[in-house]
């Protein structure tokens, strides 16, 4: 077959595109070239060419081919990856704009009064169940008061929590009039109910669980409250019942 055959082959674009970049890799003069020299692999490889098999040539186009696969897919999870990383940062970009409203917010009822500053965390605290950095950091400024002053009551009073916590929040009474009613067990049941142990927050954000020294309601021991319900001694089927309610 005549290298003149193919001159006036037509083109998609993209085999246009295919073309030129193979034209290059194999270091051939002309877009014909690249298909005369496919052919000729392709022959090759289905022992059209006597004697020619295992030429180094034939390995070559066998790897370059294989090679563009590798780029192209590489690419499109390089893309995919771009994409998440960029929703990601817009989700937390809205997050902070939203907290940083509701702050103001807060701040504002409160005639930006320094005295009034726990009264502020509470609020902060209730409204978005624990204290973050950047809620801390925005009080502050809004206060002109240190930051770290702010962290002092933070971490001096139980109320708070720097750490993120679940929507509903969980308490086991663990004092004397519930242990020896069979509050650790209790425990057990509640721990098995929610996924997670004492002082851990549910990977949804939905359940905090915790133990106190007391509830004040010792007679109806061993006692959970959840939210601002008492319970006394539930069952493992009416623990259910109450994880249902809260969902």
């Amino acid at each position: 077959m005549e290298k003149s055959k193919f001159v006036g082959l037509r083109l998609t674009p993209d085999e246009e595109g295919l073309a030129e970049e193979l034209q290059g890799l194999l270091g051939l003069e002309t877009k014909s070239s690249v298909f005369l020299y496919a052919l000729q692999q392709l022959a090759v490889a289905y022992d059209l060419i006597p004697g020619e098999r295992g030429k180094v040539y034939h390995n070559d186009w066998r790897k370059t081919v294989n090679r563009l696969a590798e780029l192209q897919e590489q690419a499109q999870a390089h893309a995919r990856f771009l994409e998440k990383i960029k929703n990601q940062s817009e989700g937390m970009f809205n997050d902070m704009v939203e907290m940083i409203k509701d702050v103001d917010t807060i701040v504002d009822q409160h005639g930006c009064d320094e005295g009034r500053l726990i009264q502020i965390l509470l609020d902060i605290q209730r409204e978005n169940n624990w204290l973050s950095k950047e809620a801390v950091d925005w009080v502050a400024r809004r206060l002109e008061i240190p930051a770290n002053r702010i962290y002092h009551i933070a971490t001096f009073y139980k109320a708070f929590s720097l750490e993120p916590r679940g929507r509903h929040s969980v308490a086991i009474c663990t004092g004397t009039a519930c242990h020896v009613r069979g509050s650790m067990r209790l425990l057990d049941r509640v721990s098995q109910a929610l996924k997670i142990k004492p002082g851990q927050t549910s990977a949804d954000l939905k359940f905090s669980l915790d133990t106190v020294n007391c509830l004040g309601c010792c007679a109806l021991g061993p006692v959970i409250q959840v939210d601002d319900e008492y319970y006394s001694n539930p069952s493992s089927q009416e623990l259910e019942e109450i994880k249902e309610q809260c969902e």
